[in-house]
This record gives structure tokens, C-alpha cells and sequence, in this order.
């Protein structure tokens, strides 16, 4: 029995972190709430099928798009979406006899459904509401006789949705907020669950496993994903935005200092401290000059056997710490498990006959420990008598107050974007793209079958939702291509086992409701399956299953995919390079902002809140690094048509995937430098060190050089500037001052964007001649 529970439990853990607020699992839930109950009322009443058609549609656009984050702005997306539905079907009821009328009212609509998103929830989710209920009623051939019993179907679909979301499952921002943070202990339980167990198999002599150290960093990576999900969640799902962004930065630092506690365990079991750098291996494993060597960590010396075993203890502890609630936590144990961990943020407290890189480690668990105490707090669920804290303890909530005060009162006016305007906006482009799109689907779908047509251009519509170039459109037309393929061929292999039984059938439908509503966010592949299930098994119902369907299901979206494909070649096109260019620069300013505001910090030279600017990016150094994530997030969605597995352009795709692991590289030491600025002066034994600004500096001139090159405005490429090693430039009294905690980031982060220049077209040069090299003759390349 106990490895029975061990495994629901594990199973249990992995889901929720997979799922973080079960955010997905809830929507799907709703989404079948809501048809099932919806159907179960007009069933009741005799309604004819038709009826059934419509209100299953309406129930599932309405858990589509009502989006809101609060109850509140869900039900105004409902109330505003009810007359918006009516109205269409109306509209559709009307033009039924008139063909041309209702294609060219339905293009209309699209356009309409489209260009509203500008206005968020309020304007998106009425305009979906709209376009599906139109199709619908044109499906089914809804007549003007007909609308008083379509009125009263449409209605109870709203109903049943309202009962779902505001009755049977309710949604809150603090349920979300609870069931998200229990998704991040989880995570970063696993991190060092995986911490700890590399220290265990070190200490014993045997060297630990590939899969292992692969399973840290898988483990880092997924912390870093859950961390970046919970952080989007949070900006708008939670009631209080002040909270909200409180909680936003505790997460940060939990993430960052995981991530770095990882990076030094590895470096620590190292002969002489490590010279592999492990965040390559991390993010770019098949570009090392000999990765089995640097992924297997040799015994470590025998001096530090004893400090590691004392730190594998305090791995454990530190994991059952953090994975425990407010109420578990209660009592004088636990708050002496934390008085220990914390107390390794001090210098006095370490093991003074362990290794350097072995007291990086202790030192990188009392940052961790510190920043799981800033989350409890931020969570209002740090439950310990106060009395019972030691002095470090005390010193690290008096640390954490004054900077959550700090927080809540620098309410700094963020300066608004300047939107593009007419056909630039993207709500606009796009609107003409997919109207474009869907009226050759129309023509084509058409062609293909008079019946059947609305495939093509429910594909068309699909594939311009959430992209922004043309890579990106093809990308998700394969995907739903192929994922329509696979559940004919699904729907082939049980219609004949099946023969039509009603309740067998219809639990299976069931099934396929619940799997595209859950699998929608995640994979287009999944979602196009499951519908295409989902339609095989109601013909069988209807008792018009053939084959011949099915493959007609198939050609029509591979037509609405090409139609929405050659929509967005020809009508205001947004190339793909383009794209990538525009976020790939916007990667690269985030990531000079947080390197130019840590130095700044480090150096003793940033202005303080209200002064007046001195040419450092505003805004706290975690935000910063915040906004460097979503940049960099932004990227990874933009370079995914490159780097598919159906680009043809190989050699690009290596490219893009070069560059995005040496970006992942310097974004994860910039978190770490802005970790670390932040605890400066707070943290008495860091201090200030005026050179490493200029040390930074020409870190920073390279990534503006770079980011000038991604402007796309001709002329001569920059030559990066590559000087001495970092630690030269600092020179050799860099030992008692903060260089010992920044150098590696620096160092790191001056290899990461030199290892940039040949990949963007760039080259490098020493620093002076860079800095002087005359026009007309090429700077000398120096391999980075």
C-alpha cells in the first residue's frame, strides 16, 4: 500500500505541476459542465436536434471566450456576449435564402470578430460569441420561424455557463493564487529533491549518473517554466495587483536562487571548483568540446566529504521546509530548521574546512532559504512565533519588510507604449489577413463540398489566432493538420467497434469535449485530434458515418490552412525574419537593461526612487528581470516556425536554436546579478564595488551593438568589442569586495554575447581597435 500511495502521490504531484492552479483542468471541466447541462434541460424538453446542435456550440464558444481573470469580468463578457449571439443568429436566420448576402455578412463578422480584440476580453469574447453562433445557425439552416425556440436555446447554453462558473465551479483569484502556489512547491521541491540527490551519490564515492545531472536540469527548466506561467497568471487573476506583484517578485527570487544553488552544486563537485560552465551545458548540450565529459562529475576530494554530507541534509531539510504549509510548519523545530539554513547567509556560519566552491553552495542554500521566507510572508502564511527567530532570521524579515514597503510605495508611472496606429496595429492586420483568408476558404471549401465548406474556414480562422508572422501561421496549420489526420484515422478504428451504441458513444464525446478544452492551450495538434474524434463519433450517431467524410475533413483543413498561409503572404504580410528580428532586439535591450541597472546597484551608483534619471532603465531590478523573461519567452514563440521540424531551412533552424541557448545562458546570469544587486547594501558583507560598472560596460556596448544590427538598417556590421577576462579588469585586490560574488556572471555573460556576434552577422574585435578602427577596414574577427 505504501508504494501505491507513493505513486498517487507522485502521479498526483507531477499533474498539478504540469497544471499549475489547474487552471486548464477547471476550464475543461466548465466546458463540459456546461454542454452536458445545457443539453440535459432542452433533452428534457423534447427539443428537436437542431436545437441540441446549437446550444452544445454555444456552450462550448462561451467556455472559449469568456477569458476574464475575475468573476466579475466574466460575467460582464457573458452579459455583453448574449445579445451579441442573438443578434447573430438572427442575422444568419434572415440571410438564409440569400447566399451571397450571408457569406459576404459571415466575411464581415469575421472581420468584426477580429478587429475587437483590441479591446481585450470585453471586446474578443463577444466577437468569437458571435462568429461561431453565426456558423452555426448557417449549418443547421436555422429559419426565421424558427428563432423564438433558438432564442430560448441560446439563452439556457448562457445559463448553464453561468451556472457552471459562478455555481457548481466557482473560480477565484485566491483559490487560483492558493493552487498555484502549492504548484510551485512542487517544482522547486523536485529541484531540490534532484539537488540533494547528486550531493547523496557524490559523498558515497560514486560518480553521479548522466541521468541524474540531466534530471537537475530538466527539473531547473521546468521550475523556470511553472515560475514564468505563475507570474503571467498573476498579473491578471489576482485581486489585488499590489499582492499580485509581491508575489510575482518572491517567486522570482525562490526561481533564481534554485537556479543558481544548482548551477554551484554542480560546480562544487568539481575538481578545483569546476571549469565547466553548466549553464551551457544546460541550455546548449551539443555545442561543448566534449560534453560526456562535462556531464559526468568526478569524486570530490576528501576534504569536503564531511560538509557534503551536512549539505545533502540541509538540501532535504530546506525541500521539507518549502513544501510545507502554514499550519505544518507551526512549532520550535521547524523554526530551528530555518534559523539554521538562514544562518549560512553568513559567513561564519559555513564549514571553514570545506572547499570554496563547496561554501558557494551553503551559502547559495541561505539565499534560497531566505527568499522561501520572503515568499511565506508574501503569502501571509509564515505561521512561526517570532520569538523564536535568531538573529539572522530577524535581520532577513527586517530585510524583506523594508523592501516589500519599498515596493508598495514606489508607485512609479510606467510610461505607456505608443501603440502602432491603422494597419500596423496587429488587431488590425490581422483582421484584414483572416477576412481575406476565409473568403477563399469559402470559394475553395466550396468547391471542394457545397455541405461541408465551414471546415476550410473554421481552419483558416484557427491558425491566425495567437500568431503574429507567417512562420508562425504554417507552424500551426501543419499542427492541426496532422492532428486532424490521426483522429480520422482514431475515428476509423472505433466507429465500427462502437456500431453506433448511443451511451458508449456519447461518453466518448464527453471524452473529446473535455480533451479539446484542456489540450486547447497547450497543443494545437491534441485539440484538432480530439474535434475530429469528436465528429466521427457523432455521424456515428446520426448513423452518416463513411470514410469518404473523413478524408473530406482532412482535405478541407489542409485548403483552409493554405488559404490562411496565402492570407498572410499577400495581405500586409509580417515576415517571419521580421518578427524574429523585432524580438530578438527586444531580448537584447531587456538584457542590456538589467545588466546596466545590476552594475549600476553593484557599483554604488543607481539613483534612488523619485531621483531624477541619470540614463539608467527604470523599475525594480527583479521586474526588469521579469521583463527579460517574457522578451525572452516572446522569442522562443517567434523562432518555433524556424526551428519545427517542418522548416526546410536547416541550417537556419541551427542557427536560431544556437542563439536561443546562448540567450537562455546570459538571461539566466543577469537573473543572478539582479538577485544579487538587490541585496546590496542590505547584506552587510556584500558591498558596493564602483568598478565593476565599468567593468559591465562594455558588455553592454556589445549587446546595443547588437540590437542595432536586429534594426535591419543596412550599412556595415558592428565589430563587439572583446577585451581582457574580466577578472583581469578587475584587477588583484577583487577578493574582498562583491567582484567575488558577480565576476562569474560577468565573465559568463561577456562570453554569451560575444559567442552572439557570428551567428547575427557580426564580428569581434579587441577593444581598442573596435573602439578605433577606421572606415573601410574591417575590424579583426576574433573567435568567440
Amino acid at each position: 500500500m505504501g508504494r501505491v500511495r507513493q505513486a498517487c502521490t507522485g502521479l498526483r504531484d507531477r499533474f498539478t505541476a504540469s497544471d499549475p492552479g489547474l487552471i486548464r483542468l477547471l476550464a475543461a471541466l466548465q466546458t463540459v459542465g456546461t454542454i452536458v447541462l445545457s443539453l440535459a434541460v432542452l433533452a428534457a424538453l423534447h427539443a428537436p436536434v437542431m436545437l441540441l446542435v446549437v446550444t452544445a456550440v454555444t456552450g462550448l464558444a462561451t467556455s472559449f471566450a469568456v477569458t476574464g481573470p475575475r468573476l466579475r469580468d466574466q460575467a460582464a463578457t457573458l452579459a455583453l456576449g448574449l445579445p451579441a449571439a442573438l443578434l447573430s443568429v438572427t442575422l444568419a436566420a434572415l440571410l438564409l435564402s440569400h447566399r451571397v448576402a450571408a457569406d459576404l455578412v459571415f466575411v464581415a463578422l469575421i472581420f468584426a470578430a477580429v478587429y475587437v480584440r483590441r479591446y481585450g476580453p470585453r471586446g474578443s469574447g463577444p466577437g468569437i460569441i458571435a462568429f461561431q453562433l453565426y456558423f452555426v445557425a448557417q449549418f443547421v439552416q436555422v429559419r426565421p420561424a424558427q428563432l423564438p425556440a433558438l432564442y430560448g436555446a441560446v439563452t439556457a447554453a448562457f445559463a448553464a455557463a453561468a451556472v457552471m462558473r459562478f455555481g457548481l465551479l466557482r473560480v477565484t483569484p485566491e483559490r487560483t493564487l492558493d493552487r498555484l502556489r502549492r504548484a510551485f512547491r512542487v517544482r522547486l521541491g523536485r529541484v531540490l529533491g534532484a539537488q540533494a540527490e547528486l550531493v547523496a551519490e557524490a559523498r558515497t564515492g560514486t560518480p553521479p549518473a548522466e541521468r541524474d545531472v540531466g534530471e537537475l536540469h530538466r527539473s531547473i527548466a521546468r521550475l523556470h517554466e511553472c515560475a514564468l506561467m505563475i507570474q503571467g497568471r498573476l498579473e491578471t487573476g489576482t485581486a489585488d495587483a499590489c499582492a499580485a506583484s509581491l508575489v510575482q517578485r518572491r517567486i522570482a527570487e525562490a526561481e533564481i536562487g534554485a537556479e543558481r544553488l544548482g548551477v554551484l552544486l554542480l560546480r562544487a563537485l568539481e575538481p578545483g571548483g569546476g571549469g565547466a560552465d553548466h549553464t551551457l551545458i544546460l541550455h546548449l548540450p551539443d555545442h561543448l568540446a566534449s560534453p560526456a565529459a562535462a556531464r559526468t562529475l568526478p569524486h570530490p576530494p576528501d576534504a569536503d566529504a564531511a560538509a557534503l554530507g551536512t549539505l545533502e541534509r540541509e538540501l532535504r531539510a530546506l525541500r521539507l521546509l518549502a513544501g510545507r504549509t502554514a499550519e505544518e510548519r507551526q512549532g520550535t523545530g521547524h523554526a530551528a530548521v530555518r534559523n539554521r539554513l538562514l544562518g549560512y547567509r553568513d559567513d561564519a556560519r559555513l564549514p571553514q574546512d570545506a572547499s570554496p566552491p563547496v561554501q558557494d553552495a551553503f551559502r547559495a542554500v541561505g539565499e534560497l532559504s531566505r527568499a522561501v521566507l520572503g515568499l511565506n510572508l508574501a503569502l501571509a502564511e509564515d505561521a512561526e512565533d517570532p520569538a523564536d527567530d535568531s538573529p539572522e532570521t530577524v535581520r532577513s524579515r527586517e530585510e524583506l519588510e523594508a523592501e516589500d514597503v519599498s515596493l508598495s510605495a514606489a508607485e512609479e508611472a510606467e510610461a505607456a507604449e505608443e501603440e502602432p496606429r491603422g494597419l500596423d496595429r496587429p488587431s488590425t492586420r490581422a483582421a484584414f489577413q483572416v477576412s481575406a483568408g476565409s473568403a477563399l476558404a469559402m470559394l475553395g471549401g466550396e468547391l471542394l463540398s457545397p455541405q461541408r465548406w465551414y471546415w476550410a474556414v473554421l481552419t483558416c480562422w484557427v491558425v491566425f489566432v495567437n500568431t503574429s508572422s507567417t512562420g508562425e501561421i504554417l507552424v500551426k496549420g501543419s499542427r492541426r493538420l496532422f492532428g486532424t489526420a490521426v483522429g480520422v484515422v482514431a475515428g476509423l478504428a472505433l466507429a465500427v467497434p462502437l456500431g453506433g451504441e448511443p451511451w458508449p458513444t456519447f461518453a466518448l464525446v464527453v471524452v473529446c469535449i473535455f480533451g479539446t478544452s484542456f489540450t486547447a492551450p497547450l497543443s494545437q495538434t491534441l485539440m484538432s485530434f480530439f474535434i475530429t474524434l469528436m465528429l466521427a463519433l457523432l455521424y456515428t450517431l446520426l448513423h452518416t458515418f463513411s470514410a469518404a467524410v473523413l478524408v473530406l475533413r482532412i482535405e478541407e483543413t489542409a485548403l483552409g490552412a493554405a488559404c490562411g498561409l496565402a492570407a498572410a503572404l499577400l495581405v500586409l504580410p509580417v515576415r517571419t525574419r521580421r518578427r524574429t528580428d523585432e524580438q530578438l532586439r527586444e531580448v537584447l535591450e531587456r538584457l542590456d537593461d538589467v545588466l546596466t541597472a545590476s552594475a549600476a546597484r553593484l557599483g554604488g551608483t543607481a539613483r534612488p526612487p523619485g531621483a531624477p534619471g541619470n540614463g539608467l532603465p527604470d523599475g525594480d531590478l527583479l521586474d526588469l528581470a521579469r521583463a527579460l523573461d517574457t522578451a525572452l519567452d516572446g522569442l522562443r514563440a517567434s523562432v518555433m516556425p524556424l526551428t519545427h521540424p517542418v522548416s526546410p531551412l536547416r541550417t537556419r533552424r541551427r542557427n536560431a536554436r544556437y542563439v536561443m541557448g546562448l540567450l537562455e545562458t546570459c538571461a539566466y546570469h543577469a537573473r543572478s546579478l539582479a538577485a544579487t544587486a538587490e541585496q546590496v547594501p542590505g547584506q552587510l558583507r556584500i558591498g558596493a564595488d564602483p568598478r565593476l560598472a565599468g567593468a559591465a560596460g562594455r558588455i553592454s556596448r556589445n549587446l546595443r551593438a547588437l540590437a542595432r544590427r536586429m534594426e535591419g538598417t543596412g550599412g556595415r556590421p558592428p565589430a563587439l568589442e572583446s577585451g581582457p577576462n574580466v577578472a583581469a579588469a578587475l584587477g588583484p585586490q577583487a577578493g574582498g569586495t562583491v567582484a567575488l560574488r558577480v565576476l562569474r556572471h560577468l565573465q559568463r555573460l561577456d562570453e554569451g554575447v560575444l559567442g552572439l556576434a557570428r551567428p547575427l552577422g557580426c564580428t569581434t574585435a579587441p577593444e581598442d581597435t573596435a573602439a578605433g578602427a577606421r572606415p573601410g577596414r574591417p575590424p579583426q574577427d576574433v573567435p568567440a
